[in-house]
Order: C-alpha cells, then structure tokens, then sequence
C-alpha cells in the first residue's frame, strides 16, 4: 500500500464512472422522472436487479468466494458470477483479495485497502479513486479461487460481462415497455449508484457506526439498519469475530436476506456445507468482551476493590465453563473415534452430550446478565 503525504495518482476510468453515474442518477433520473415519468414496471425491474447484484456479491463475492462459508452448485456459481459482473465492483478474484487482505490487515492504514483508520470518506470511496495499491491485481492470497473455473471464467471476460450485464437487461426491458431512456437511467444508472454506496457502506459506516458485542479488537461494529440496506452485511462486528460463518445476523428475527437465500438453497440442492459458528462461541465472546468492558470501568473507579473480587469470581467461574467446554469436546472426538457398536449406549452418549452442551450455553446466557448488570453498578458507584 503506498502511503506518503503526496496523493497517489488519480485512477480516471473509476473517477469518471463513479463520479459520472452519480451525477446522473442525482441530476438525470429525477429530470427524467418528472418529465415523462417511469413506470411501476421499470420500478420493480430496477429493485429485482438491485437486489440480484447485492446478494450476488454478499451471498457469492462475499461469503461464498471470500470466505468459503459453504459450497454452491456451479449454477448458482454462475448466476453469481454474471450478476456480480453487473455490480461493477470488480472481478471475484480482485474483489476476494481485497476484501481477505482487509480482514487479515483490519484498521492496518499501510495494510487493509479501505482502513477504517484512514477516514470515512478513504474507507467508502476513496481508496478506489487513486493508486494506492502498488499491485492492485495481486492474487496471491487466492491461489484456491483459482482452481474455480467460474472465478477464473468471469476475471478473464470481466469487461465485457460488466458492459453486457449493465446495458442488455436495461434495453431489453426499455424494448418491450417502451421507454428504453428511462430503463436505461432507472434500471441501469440508479440501480448501479444505488448498489455501489450500499455495498460501501460496510467498509464504512459499518466500521464507524453501531454496537460491539462480540469484539473490541477492531473497528467493526453491529447495526440493525446498516443490516437492512445491506443485505444483512450489517452485522459487521459478529462477521469480523466470525467470518466463517455463512449467516451474519445470528439471531432468527435478524434482517440477513443473503443467509435466508443460502439457507433456502441448500433445501433445493444449490448450496451444501453450510458453515455455523456454535452458539457457545458465540456467548463466549460476547462474555469475553463484556469481562473486558467491566475491568476497563473498575481501573476508574474509587474503592473498586470488593468489586473487582466479585468481577474475578465470576470470570474464574467463566474460565471453569471454557475448561468444562474443552472437555466436552474432547469426548465427542472420543466418541467419534470409538468402534461403531452398542448403538443405543452411544445413542446415550450423545444425547447426555448434547444436554451438557446446552447446560454450558445456558450457564453463559445467564452470566453475561449478571456481568452486565455487574457493571452497571459499578458505572453508577
């Protein structure tokens, strides 16, 4: 990453297109609009794409090439591939490398290509207006990505998908409604910006604005209504604690449409090996996090000392679930290895197993109330 006090030079192509489509779609489609006027038709064909771009690159971009969350039949693959194109945000592999580079580099200003660190307006935008990268075609932390034909398919022909996947659809549609400018404005230059800053955002606000509950190690952060726009990628501080899991809003009643869609195709047979953090984890690392809030609070309280002793019970107790846990584990990989025999003994094993899993879960559910409330006591002293 090049970083000095001089700028970088300006990268014209995506200055233009970026800057270009924006000025359309703030000047140009309302004139349009209001001028002629656009049809329910062109509105919800201009939503469906917008929404075939945004999980393509969360659902396919994202967590399946990114993160190898799960697996995904090569039709599936495919329709990524073709509708990521029409994103315009780059090929899989450019796109992958990137986005790997900033999770292994996070809030690194030299490392991650959009740190959060570098500003709000660096993190959404600007790190793609200049050559701040020495090598910006730099594969080589997607060498497995590779060995994807699709992958390697679309980079190949990127350019030209891109073009074709954001001018066919638009004509196409403006032929048969007649009204091919207002297709063209609506359904292809609105629905590009519109993706675009969507899907910065995460880089973002998503680094700026919101909750941090599992980790306070970097500057992702948890926001319900960065979820909504973006396709569930709001969750951001769960996905940068986790970022093998194939869902980003853990909970049912988060708003994550890409897990829904890959929830919804593993049951017709488009995506399989779908990967999920244990809930044990999870409550540990919420637990993890809200032990180090707690001691942050004391180090600024006067007389914390009958606090911290009750704050160092309860993590001891913490650290006594974590060795009962690791035990657990060690007897179901023990169970695993055993002779297969006496099935209903071992159908007795797992179900006493799973029993004092979940006896673990709730023993962390219920301590990170009283550490919480632990707290808060101590915040008010």
């Amino acid at each position: 990453m090049v970083h000095s006090n001089h700028k970088p030079p300006l990268l014209w192509p995506q200055a233009v297109l970026l800057g270009g489509t924006a000025l359309a779609a703030l000047l140009l489609v309302p004139w349009y609009g209001f001028t002629y006027g656009f049809s329910a038709t062109q509105w919800v064909f201009a939503l469906l794409l917008l929404y075939l771009n945004g999980l393509s690159v969360t659902g396919g971009y994202h967590r399946l090439w990114s993160h190898k969350a799960y697996d995904a039949h090569p039709a599936l693959r495919l329709l990524y591939a073709l509708f990521g194109a029409s994103a315009l945000q780059n090929s899989i592999l450019v796109w992958a490398a990137d986005h790997r580079r900033h999770h292994r580099y996070v809030d690194d200003n030299e490392s991650d290509p959009y740190s959060a660190g570098r500003g709000l307006w660096f993190s959404h935008i600007g790190w793609m207006l200049r050559e701040y990268s020495e090598d910006p075609q730099n594969l080589d932390n997607v060498q497995d990505l590779l060995r994807d034909p699709i992958a390697v398919w679309q980079h190949k022909h990127y350019l030209l998908l891109a073009v074709a996947m954001n001018v066919i659809p638009p004509l196409i549609l403006g032929y048969f409604v007649g009204d091919i400018i207002g297709c063209l404005l609506l359904v292809g230059v609105l629905r590009l910006v519109v993706n675009h800053h969507v899907t910065f955002c995460i880089n973002s606000l998503a680094h700026y604005w919101g909750s941090q509950p599992y980790t306070s190690s970097n500057s992702a952060r948890d926001n319900h209504l960065i979820a909504f726009f973006t396709y569930g990628e709001g969750y951001h501080n769960y996905h940068h604690e986790f970022q093998s899991d194939y869902r980003n809003g853990v909970q049912w009643w988060h708003w994550d449409p890409t897990k829904w869609m890959i929830n919804l195709c593993s049951h017709i047979g488009l995506t399989r090996n779908l990967k999920r953090i244990s809930n044990f984890k999870i409550q540990r690392a919420i637990l993890a996090t809200q032990f180090e809030r707690a001691r942050e609070s004391l180090a600024g309280t006067h007389d914390a000392e009958p606090w911290r002793m009750r704050l160092e019970t309860e993590y001891q107790e913490f650290l006594d679930s974590l060795n009962a846990w690791k035990q657990l584990q060690q007897s179901r990989i023990e169970q695993q290895r055993s002779a297969v025999g006496e099935i209903l003994h071992d159908r007795w094993e797992r179900a006493a197993l799973h029993t004092r899993y979940r006896e673990l879960e709730y023993a962390l559910k219920m301590q990170r109330k009283r550490v919480h409330y632990l707290t808060m006591q101590v915040q008010a002293a």
